[in-house]
């Protein structure tokens, strides 16, 4: 699957997005505006204005319907729930080139709100994902004390852990530890 530059960094940004979430003991990574501006200069999303409380509210929103993408057990679903999204964000595509990046299509209408932005944009990269089959690689981690989501880029879709060097780590070790105990007792 050909994975452009723009959806990649959008594939980035809705994973980002979504394990901003406050899960276990993990407080709420979108916790205050200062923090939702920490997002957007981090993903190098343009055109958003002064961001305000309503936006903070809206993007947690918008958070919690690409969650449901991940978390949705076939196309159907994640296409519905994709479709609402881009169509509550008046998705308006267009070809742009700005900030040094070659051309590349934005699907927010100018102007749009953040949410709407990571809606648009992050949206349409998970509907390709969709369009194309390959909707099973919207994953969660498979670390019982994490379920961060990732998307699995590996070429035979075997990726487990939203990190191998600590989720996937940590999980093989303490089964090492547990084969070498059990051999010893």
């Amino acid at each position: 699957m050909l994975i452009t530059h723009d959806t990649r960094r959008s594939l980035d940004a809705v994973v980002d997005l979504v394990n901003t979430a406050a899960e276990n003991d993990t407080p709420d990574g979108l916790a205050d505006v200062a923090s939702l501006d920490n997002f957007v200069r981090k993903h190098g999303i343009s055109d958003v204005g002064v961001l305000s409380e309503h936006d903070l509210a809206a993007v947690r929103e918008v958070r919690g319907r690409f969650a449901g993408v991940f978390a949705a057990d076939d196309p159907r679903t994640a296409a519905g729930l994709i479709n609402e999204l881009v169509a509550v964000a008046g998705t308006t595509p267009r070809l742009t080139d700005h900030d040094g990046y070659d051309w590349h299509v934005h699907y927010f209408a100018p102007g749009a709100s953040v949410a709407d932005h990571l809606a648009a944009d992050c949206g349409m990269a998970l509907a390709f994902f969709v369009v194309a089959g390959e909707q099973d690689r919207l994953r969660r981690c498979e670390a019982p004390d994490c379920r961060h989501a990732f998307v699995d880029l590996s070429r035979n879709r075997s990726r487990r852990y939203c990190d191998s060097r600590t989720c996937g780590n940590r999980l093989h070790v303490a089964a090492y530890r547990a084969r070498r105990k059990e051999a010893a007792g």
